[in-house]
């Protein structure tokens, strides 16, 4: 009987000093994890600024297809959130604060726990990617949390792969989201106005075509802005030769003014484009995608019967840029090709 209750006693003793042991481990906890995405930081800023996306990386979502999802009106920038139902409870996020393409700070509650301040930060690096760090810091640990994180598994061990998970997905979608594009023929023929415009010329390669005409096009509208000279429409290459077989482009980068300009001198000059009639194509995505835009363009022509302007005007207007649209999916570009 003496020995029983000696055993009992060294058992209160260790259960008091297991619950004191549990009781001054620390009451928060910090988790961090980091992936460089190879996309600009305003794509992806995007992608998790508005919480219509979550579902589409989420790992818990991904582990728990069953989960509800509830979205409110507002669902990105300051003041959005949404909330979800699984087998664990009921949970919301709301965002606090932004800095666009920058950081992103977001409040979480699962059921009656304590909040959690839930943190983004996009960092740009040179080579065009992003540094994407996600992180989620609490306080006030109920005891139950507190004695399976020192027993069991930490915080990082319970959050970290989830988190990681997520940005692995993440990173999936916004480059799937980046390859995005379309292809639209006109099906009727388009007058083309023609006009004005200020240009600069040269022939190369079809190896060297693409870097010198990146170079020569802002040369361009470099010198429309200096001048104050109001364009009259978007910047474009216009082709004089474009020949395989020989391996030779002969083009002009223009920029369409509303008037004749007078240059003076140098590589800058003006010309005038004659009014024509052309099949329209446009594209809307990567130029990676241009190639298979003028084969469409191309057969459609043949399709339908009509006839290509030999030595015609042919040209690639850019509606936009990568410098003011950063996610390639939604560059816009057209191409008209000149038809009798």
């Amino acid at each position: 009987m003496k020995t029983l209750k000696y055993i009992f006693f060294l058992l209160l003793i260790a259960i008091i000093a297991l619950a004191i042991y549990i009781a001054v481990q620390p009451s928060e906890f910090n988790v961090t994890r980091t992936r460089t995405i190879n996309a600009p930081a305003q794509v992806i800023y995007n992608k998790v600024n508005d919480y219509k996306n979550w579902a589409l990386w989420s790992s818990w979502v991904e582990k728990d297809p069953d989960t509800e999802i509830t979205l409110p009106k507002l669902t990105t920038g300051e003041g959005a959130s949404y909330s979800w139902k699984d087998k664990d409870g009921i949970g919301t996020m709301k965002t606090i604060e932004t800095n666009t393409n920058k950081s992103i700070e977001q409040e979480m509650q699962i059921a009656g726990y304590p909040k959690s301040d839930v943190s983004w930060k996009f960092k740009p690096n040179p080579d065009g990617s992003t540094h994407v760090t996600w992180s989620i810091k609490g306080k006030d640990l109920p005891f139950h949390f507190k004695a399976y994180n020192a027993l069991m598994v930490s915080m990082d061990k319970q959050i970290g792969p989830d988190y990681e998970r997520s940005l692995e997905k993440l990173d999936s979608l916004v480059i799937l989201d980046m390859k995005k594009y379309s292809i639209i023929v006109d099906k009727k023929t388009t007058e083309h106005s023609g006009g004005y415009y200020i240009y600069n010329t040269a022939a190369t390669t079809l190896k060297d075509f693409k870097a010198k005409m990146v170079t020569m096009l802002p040369e361009v509208t470099a010198y429309a802005q200096k001048n104050n000279i109001t364009m009259a429409g978007a910047p474009y290459v216009l082709y004089h030769k474009y020949d395989t077989a020989n391996n030779a482009v002969m083009f002009s980068c223009c920029v369409p003014t509303t008037a004749r300009v007078i240059t003076t001198g140098g590589t800058i000059l003006t010309g005038q484009l004659a009014p024509f009639k052309a099949v329209k194509t446009t594209l809307i995505g990567d130029y990676i995608n241009l190639e298979e835009a003028w084969e469409k363009a191309k057969k459609a022509i043949k399709d339908s019967g009509l006839e290509k302007v030999e030595n015609g005007t042919t040209l690639e207007a850019y509606l936009n840029t990568p410098t003011n649209t950063p996610n390639p999916a939604n560059l816009k570009t057209q191409i008209y090709i000149a038809v009798k």
